[in-house]
């Protein structure tokens, strides 16, 4: 983008964008973040992304990061950036409520570790943002909970997904730049998908999960939510790493995961997955239109595409999660639900009550199960560079369509398959509906594969500038 351009909005810049700009000094960290703040207090009123907003503590932190960068240099692409966080991250001395009457008042003494390495890499963070009570329980109207719910950002008549609602919403509506969420079961990618962004979940263990309020132990990844797939690039570049306070942590070196985001996917192979939104749901058309289109895409592009399948529909995967999610939950949580369970909204009131019906035998068995199932879904990815799946398979709902359209969003859906195997994946934007809301598809790698899959992405994001079309204002 032009420098003149920014004059406009600074706000509305993705990550590297801004990154840029801010190197060459050709936009300050202080006018960015006034820009995202003015954003927030004229559209936030209608969207409720936020449950906290640090407006002072913002500010204070920009005029610091443009002395310092002023005087010596950025000390990398995050510096001077905006982020937001799901309200379920630990910051020291700032309460972290999760949407919840029982943590309301809850203030962490220590920063989630993710949380500090942006501190540490010059971020600044704006607010915390909404999410279902807890990071569970399907919580999508929210009339119980003590802040609204979220409304999406292309239009507030539709619905956002969840459980990281509030953090798709903020980077699609221009409140920050990066937004980190969590994923038990598509959680970064569902509210990706519904705002047309980038939405990763890294490889199982990638990225510590230290100072996130857990939902399933097994089965939780912390995420990026950004614009595109530089900008989660970059991201990575600083949240990935092992934390030796994360018993699940892995160790292996971290590459650089933008260094050859531009090398495109001339000669590499693409896994073609169908049988999700094929055999498994009745996929909308507008949805399956745009996975075909994608498919094309890459053929011009140069991949070799080869079709694959596995075994198991998605049903199935959801069926072994579903267990393993509820008995750890509560394992978690037990002392709340002892405790504050009258504090509590009906959604996870509901899946506390439901999770205590699950036996030991049935966690052992989907757990033997999912080893299974993991062993299955990786010869068939591995087989490929990367493969191309559905993410969402029917259109984002209208808010009036109620609880039970919610439920069919979030479920006819392939993003718990990469939970349950452990994969790296992402949603990114596939195109448009005809009612002007985004399309998803999602792209799985190898496990470790992320410097891969966020190349694809950016081919595919280049060839097609989806990327690029913003919210109206």
């Amino acid at each position: 983008m032009p420098d003149t351009a920014i004059a406009t909005d600074p706000a509305r810049l993705g990550l590297a964008e801004a990154a840029a700009l801010i190197a060459r000094r050709s936009l300050s960290p202080v006018e960015l973040v006034r820009a995202v703040l003015d954003r927030i207090a004229r559209r936030d009123a209608a969207l409720h992304a936020h449950i906290t907003v640090l407006a002072e503590p913002a500010m204070a932190a920009a005029r610091a990061a443009e002395a310092e960068i002023m005087a010596s240099g950025p000390r990398g692409p995050l510096h001077g950036i905006p982020y937001g966080l799901k309200d379920n991250y630990d910051t020291a001395g700032l309460r972290t409520t999760v949407a919840s009457r029982a943590r309301w008042d809850h203030v962490p003494a220590t920063d989630a570790t993710l949380h500090a390495r942006l501190q540490a890499a010059g971020g600044i963070l704006i607010g915390k943002h909404n999410t279902w009570e807890y990071g569970t329980g399907l919580g999508d109207l929210q009339d119980d909970l003590p802040v609204p719910a979220p409304r999406n950002a292309w239009n507030p008549d539709y619905y956002t997904a969840g459980s990281s609602n509030g953090t798709g919403v903020a980077v699609a509506a221009g409140f920050c730049a990066l937004g980190l969420g969590s994923d038990t079961g598509g959680s970064v990618r569902m509210p990706a998908a519904a705002h047309g962004l980038h939405g990763l979940k890294p490889t199982y263990g990638r990225l510590s999960r230290v100072g996130i309020l857990p939902n399933a132990y097994t089965l939780d990844v912390a995420g990026p939510l950004t614009r595109r797939a530089r900008d989660a690039a970059l991201a990575m570049n600083v949240l990935a790493g092992h934390d030796p306070l994360d018993p699940t942590s892995l160790t292996a070196p971290v590459p650089d995961h933008a260094a050859g985001i531009e090398a495109g996917v001339a000669g590499l192979t693409i896994g073609v997955l169908r049988r999700f939104h094929e055999r498994d749901f009745a996929a909308d058309p507008e949805v399956m239109a745009a996975f075909e289109g994608a498919v094309a895409v890459f053929r011009a592009l140069g991949a070799r595409l080869v079709e694959i399948d596995l075994p198991d529909s998605v049903q199935s995967y959801r069926d072994c999660m579903r267990p393993i999610s509820a008995a750890e939950a509560l394992s978690i949580h037990g002392a709340d639900v002892r405790e504050k369970f009258p504090l509590m909204g009906r959604a996870l009131q509901d899946k506390f009550l439901g999770a205590a019906a699950v036996t030991g035998a049935e966690y052992v068995t989907a757990q033997r199960w999912r080893r299974q199932m993991a062993a299955t879904t990786d010869a068939a990815i591995r087989s490929c560079n990367a493969v191309l799946m559905p993410c969402a398979m029917t259109r984002v709902p209208r808010w009036s369509e109620g609880e039970a359209r919610f439920r069919e969003f979030m479920m006819a859906s392939a993003t718990c398959v990469l939970n349950v195997s452990g994969h790296p994946a992402a949603s990114i934007c596939a195109g448009f509906d005809s009612a002007g809301l985004p399309l998803s598809l999602q792209l799985v790698a190898p496990y470790l594969g992320e410097p891969t899959l966020l190349r694809v992405a950016h081919a595919f994001e280049e060839a097609t500038g989806f990327w690029r079309r913003l919210p109206a204002e």
